[in-house]
């Protein structure tokens, strides 16, 4: 079975944004989002062996099933959402990140946008300014920030004992899920500007979270003038959190 299978003909020569499965979730938060807010429709989906076997039902009641991994865009937006769904399984991890640089290249994506939860809890005194950090790699096209004051990541802990200034060139993200393997998987020479972005988080409801990530994500792909204010799915109104509790348990 080939990696990606599309549902329709589409031009995927644009910004894609690309959620890790990762800390809160808060990246899978921030592409839901995007894809409401921009009525972005599905135009395929990936082999979805690479994953836990999931399956749902379409936002909205639309026809088709939704599974663990999909591509959504529009003719007249120039950005695309990948959404997964179910965590890549651990046997598969790296067999997946190499398909998907793959698919990067075979469909001639302009730039790739990764979007990464990180543990809070391991933050540093430093890193108390600001969520939202980036680690942009060394061999790779250079991605314009503009404007955007966003900080550099570096680790707030190290993977292993390591002198302090002896850092790899793609430092250790707790929680990162495959981001980090992502980045460095990377071949020697990358042609397509990659960035990731990265939010320190904790396991919650993560809503107001995922609005700052999807906000900045717009702005860091140019397309923030096509957003007004972000719309949250229908599906988020039934159960993302929990069922409210029966406030009469309150007196």
């Amino acid at each position: 079975m080939s990696f990606y299978k599309p549902t329709v003909n589409a031009n995927l020569n644009k910004t894609l944004i690309v959620p890790i499965v990762s800390t809160a979730n808060v990246s899978q938060l921030a592409a839901d989002l995007l894809i409401a807010s921009l009525s972005l429709h599905s135009l395929g989906a990936f082999d979805p062996s690479f994953f836990i076997p999931a399956v749902g039902g379409k936002e909205d009641g639309d026809d088709g099933i939704s599974t663990p991994f999909e591509l959504y865009g529009r003719d007249d937006v120039d950005l695309l959402v990948l959404q997964q769904r179910s965590p890549t399984l651990k046997s598969r991890k790296q067999e997946f990140v190499d398909a998907l640089l793959n698919f990067f290249i075979e469909y001639r994506v302009s730039s790739v946008i990764l979007l990464s939860g990180v543990d809070l809890s391991n933050r540093t005194d430093a890193q108390m300014m600001t969520p939202i950090y980036y680690i942009q790699p060394q061999n790779t096209p250079s991605f314009s920030f503009r404007d955007l004051r966003i900080p550099k990541y570096s680790s707030p802990v190290p993977q292993w004992p390591q002198d302090e200034n002896d850092e790899p060139d793609i430092p250790f993200i707790p929680g990162g899920g495959l981001t980090r393997r992502t980045l460095a998987s990377l071949p020697r020479e990358w042609i397509i500007p990659t960035v990731a972005l990265l939010q320190f988080v904790l396991e919650g409801d993560n809503r107001a979270d995922a609005h700052m990530l999807a906000i900045v994500a717009t702005k860091v792909a140019g397309i923030e003038s096509h957003i007004g204010e972000l719309k949250q799915p229908s599906s988020w109104n039934q159960g993302l959190f929990g069922t409210p509790h029966d406030q009469t348990l309150y007196g």
